[in-house]
């Protein structure tokens, strides 16, 4: 074990986090930890660093473990040097040999002493064993890999915003290798191709990670076990995000259906017990029952921390089919060419993410679609549009002296108070934090406040940027609701796969300042990228073979080939491939056939037992017998398990089958 919690409890005032919970991180674990905001995730994070304590319990390290520690606190650091600089101090004893070597070199100069030649010689030995001569080479490949541009390696820290700053810290961080990484919210600031680098060096890292995200995607491809803080209890499961949300579900239906049938047992008893009090001669059975009843181990009810509350929009009035249309649009700043000559058109019922590397002019996009952009080109609106734009700068729009509720009241919603209160429910503001004033809540308060407004604008047109950057899951997956419930048009920003694969049926990109469209939603579009990259590679692996087969035969010829005419000779050999008979081919869909009608009657049989098993977790003379019950429970929760890796395993072979029979 490299660290943990052991029957810890900790409170804040009156107020307790954790009771009696006990949690051990193991080698080479990559855990996520997750809960309601508020439930103390980041409270869990600082007591396994040290810089909180527990009321009590303990919290245990292994001796001489490394732990790193990413979390927003760490933007107050500010500093002159380079961001490369910067990264390069998690090299602090590589640092001080190439100091003392440089020393030792100059001193070798003037002396030429023996000793410190020697001296000299093992530094340079220690420095080689320790990989210091790879440094910058790894520094610059990370920073890289988070989006940094080699021409910003030597601009100083202090001119990057933020998101930036952060990324320049968690590189330090990343290549200081803890045995135990402790993140939260590493990919706030992150755009998409620095989350997929993330995960893939992730994936690999050597130590324990322990990750606090409210990012699905990341969280499903990331972690092989979570840890969720709730009702101030820790719930371990061992798998990732999608396995979790299921055996939940299960969790809570198995507690409410134990709670509910040994409520039914309590209640047969108790009648029983009154009846048998009247009669002296029943007094002693009286007494045994009750005795009965008192040794009984209580199941508790399950209580949902927060409660399914709808969000609806309303739309007023009905579009034309195009709603903006964009005609030979060009925009820049400067040298740098966002976009040039685009022309698209928004249509009716899209629902489009805009998505790509941050710097690629998505915000800008949205701009120059409400108009609020100057551009080269036309925009124009379409018939009775009416549109609400949520982004980050829209938050000066709010009015501070207000209440929440009140500038809740203003947006002319007809909404009574107590759906304007549950509607800030679903943005986190539960009971009095409706009453609060405008001007003290922060940046993230202040933003969700925003997007509450938009969600009762009762506009036909919606653009938001970043939308989920401030929610918890909950309430990102009743945004997700909504928006597939809504009757208006979409654009939106987003770096969260999860948001936009479950809201989107059309992507667009920027990509060579060109403005690209894909229709299709978002897993879509990755499977597509996916096969064109694919292709190119394979296209020009063929294009290199057959030009050097034709240099070799007759080099003349070769010289004056247009690249046109291999790239057509190389599509004329793809489809050759592609329609050539497999006799190997054939045989493998017939062996997977087979394995497809074996795994569809393991999972008949399966669901079968289950239910069963259900049947008798809901008996009451279950939980008359304790062993009975916990013998039920386990055989109940083996056969849900083994359903699961059945129904998994039956997707992939159903992918199998797909793909040959194609």
């Amino acid at each position: 074990m490299l660290a943990g919690l052991q029957n810890v409890t900790f409170e804040f005032g009156a107020r307790v986090i954790v009771e009696d919970a006990t949690w051990h991180i193991q080698p080479g674990e990559r855990i996520g930890l997750i809960g309601y905001n508020g439930t103390g995730k980041s409270t869990l994070l600082k007591l396994l660093v040290g810089e909180y304590q527990p009321s009590n319990g303990t919290v245990e390290r292994s001796r001489g473990i490394s732990i790193g520690y990413l979390h927003q606190d760490l933007l107050s650091f500010d500093t002159n040097d380079s961001i490369l600089q910067v990264a390069l101090g998690a090299f602090e004893r590589v640092l001080q040999l190439e100091k003392e070597i440089e020393e030792l070199g100059k001193e070798l100069e003037k002396t030429g002493d023996e000793k410190t030649l020697h001296e000299y010689s093992d530094k340079l030995q220690e420095l080689e064993t320790i990989g210091g001569y790879n440094i910058h080479h790894k520094t610059e490949e990370i920073l890289q890999g988070l989006g940094f541009a080699n021409a910003d390696l030597q601009r100083p820290y202090k001119e990057f915003s933020g998101g930036w700053r952060m990324r320049v810290l968690l590189a330090k961080m990343i290549l200081q290798q803890p045995d135990l990484l402790l993140m939260d919210e590493p990919t706030n600031h992150l755009d998409l191709p620095s989350i997929e680098w993330l995960e893939k060096y992730l994936q690999h890292y050597q130590g324990s990670v322990v990750i606090v995200s409210h990012d699905k995607y990341f969280l499903n491809r990331m972690v092989t076990k979570i840890v969720e803080v709730y009702q101030q209890q820790l719930h371990i499961y061992t798998g990732n995000y999608e396995y979790f949300e299921k055996e939940k579900a299960i969790r809570i239906e198995m507690q409410q259906k134990a709670f509910e049938n040994q409520q039914d047992y309590i209640r047969q008893n108790e009648r029983l017990i009154e009846r048998f009090r009247a009669k002296a001669s029943k007094a002693a059975m009286a007494q045994s029952l009750i005795k009965k009843l008192d040794r009984l181990e209580r199941i508790e009810d399950v209580a949902l921390e927060r409660p399914n509350i709808r969000i609806n929009f309303r739309v007023d009035k009905t579009p034309g089919k195009v709603l903006c249309e964009l005609t030979n649009v060009t925009k820049s700043f400067g040298e740098n060419i966002i976009i040039k000559n685009a022309t698209a058109e928004i249509e009716r019922g899209d629902k489009i993410a805009l998505i790509g590397a941050n710097g690629k002019g998505k915000s800008t996009l949205l701009r120059i679609i409400a108009g609020t952009e100057a551009i080269e080109g036309e925009r124009k609106w379409g018939h009775n549009v009416d549109e609400s734009f949520y982004a980050q700068h829209q938050l000066e729009a709010l009015n501070i002296n207000n209440t929440i509720i009140d500038e809740m009241k203003e947006c002319g919603s007809q909404l009574t108070e107590l759906e304007l209160r549950s509607l800030l429910g679903c943005f986190l503001f539960s009971g009095d934090d409706a009453d609060k004033k405008i001007k003290v809540l922060s940046g993230g308060e202040k933003a969700r406040v925003a997007l509450a407004k938009v969600i009762v604008s009762k506009a036909n047109f919606l653009m938001l940027d970043e939308p989920t950057n401030h929610l918890d899951m909950h309430s990102c997956d009743l945004l997700i609701e909504a928006l597939n419930k809504y009757e208006g048009t979409t654009i939106l920003v987003s770096h969260d796969r999860y948001f936009v694969s479950k809201t989107a049926n059309k992507i667009w990109e920027i990509v060579n300042q060109e403005l690209k469209e894909f229709k299709g939603g978002y897993e879509e579009w990755v499977q597509w990228k996916e096969r064109m990259a694919k292709a190119a590679d394979a296209g020009n692996k063929k294009s290199e073979a057959k030009t050097k087969q034709a240099a070799k035969e007759n080099p003349k010829a070769t010289e004056h080939k247009s690249a046109l005419n291999v790239e057509r000779d190389n599509n004329q050999e793809i489809q050759k491939g592609n329609t050539a008979i497999d006799k190997t081919a054939k045989k493998e869909l017939q062996r997977v056939q087979k394995q497809f009608q074996q795994i569809e009657e393991q999972i008949a049989a399966t669901t079968v037992k289950k239910a069963e098993l259900e049947k008798m977790l809901a008996s009451p003379e279950t939980y008359s017998d304790k062993h009975k019950f916990l013998e039920t429970e386990a055989a109940f929760q083996k056969t849900a398990d083994a359903l699961v890796n059945l129904q998994n395993e039956y997707e992939k072979i159903f992918e199998k089958l797909i793909a040959l029979e194609q």
